[in-house]
């Protein structure tokens, strides 16, 4: 594998647009066009707090990773959110996910650091393997309300 993450790219569309229709599919989601369009709209945005990294290999996407900087109320200072990280199944267990998430680690600490934070399902044990050997696990509970 010669794997480089990157961010992602105006040509890198189609691509990224399968990779996270997928994660959608992992979580039992199904994203329509209005959404594609709309964070690939953010992605493409340098003003917009979301961003892409995408792990590529041998010219073919392989991982996606999306980031926000979020205000970070307790020190008045920068953090990140991991919203969505997803690697194709067939790279799994190849360091695709770390790779992700340590340049994530070092574009927010070049960025002004800070707090590098994510949530996972809390049954996926297979990605909470690597969190826990690569993060501290935080004792927050998440919960969630749709609204509109």
């Amino acid at each position: 594998m010669t794997l480089r993450i990157r961010p992602v790219e105006p040509e890198d569309r189609d691509a990224w647009g399968e990779l996270f229709r997928a994660y959608g599919v992992f979580y039992e989601t199904e994203f329509g066009e209005d959404v594609l369009d709309g964070v690939w709209a953010w992605l493409m945005d340098p003003a917009h707090e979301v961003g892409a990294l995408v792990a590529e290999d041998a010219g073919r996407l392989v991982g996606l990773a999306h980031i926000r900087r979020v205000a970070d109320t307790f020190t008045a200072g920068p953090g990140w959110f991991l919203d969505d990280l997803y690697v194709v199944p067939e790279a799994r267990g190849g360091g695709v996910a770390r790779a992700l998430i340590e340049r994530g680690y070092a574009d927010a600490s070049a960025a002004g650091g800070g707090t590098f934070r994510w949530i996972t399902a809390d049954d996926n044990t297979t990605a909470q393997r690597l969190y826990d050997r690569i993060a501290t696990r935080a004792r927050w509970i998440t919960y969630e309300k749709e609204l509109g």
